[in-house]
């Protein structure tokens, strides 16, 4: 576990957060769907949540992802996340990055913070070369996050993740962690 500010901290995602979890994206739910796929109502259910949680726990045991959440320490609440996903070896050795956070804390820089320490998890533990993350074109946000840790535009991409409904751009960019 490690404190990013302000009795907010970064751990490991666990089985057993599915309450937690159900609870952010509650109330998260309106300040995500602008970034997010269109999520049907199961998605914000406990039973779901549970299998979400219970996959991403058996794909880290495999290698394949790295699930973190944020939590606040008065009360464990989960206030953000910060997947390393798509864990691809060999010549690749890369994966994909995405994140979040809760809406009562955007733009205290927790997120750059936690992104910092996801970089360097993917760098000393995971060993990796390369990690990449796609924005929306328009989330001026998260780019400045992803500026702030030495990530790169590399290109867009048209029509790329379809977000809220709509296949939207995306603007790519990457961290070369390793040479």
């Amino acid at each position: 576990m490690i404190e990013l500010h302000d009795g907010i901290r970064l751990r490991a995602l666990q089985r057993s957060d599915g309450a937690a979890v159900v609870s952010a994206y509650r109330r998260n739910r309106r300040h995500l769907a602008p970034w997010d796929p269109l999520r049907e109502e199961v998605f914000f259910s406990g039973d779901e949540q549970d299998r979400l949680i219970a996959t991403a726990c058996d794909d880290r045991d495999a290698g394949r992802c790295a699930p973190f959440v944020l939590t606040r320490d008065d009360d464990d609440a989960i206030v953000g996340r910060v997947n390393i996903n798509n864990i691809v070896r060999g010549a690749f050795d890369s994966a994909d990055l995405g994140y979040w956070m809760d809406v009562s804390l955007v733009g205290k820089g927790l997120m750059t913070r936690a992104v910092a320490e996801v970089r360097e998890h993917a760098s000393s533990v995971l060993g990796l070369h390369r990690l990449q993350a796609a924005t929306l074109v328009r989330n001026t946000a998260s780019q400045r996050v992803l500026r702030s840790n030495g990530f790169t535009l590399i290109g867009r991409a048209p029509k790329y993740l379809r977000i809220a409904g709509e296949w939207q751009d995306h603007d790519l960019f990457q961290r070369i962690l390793v040479d």
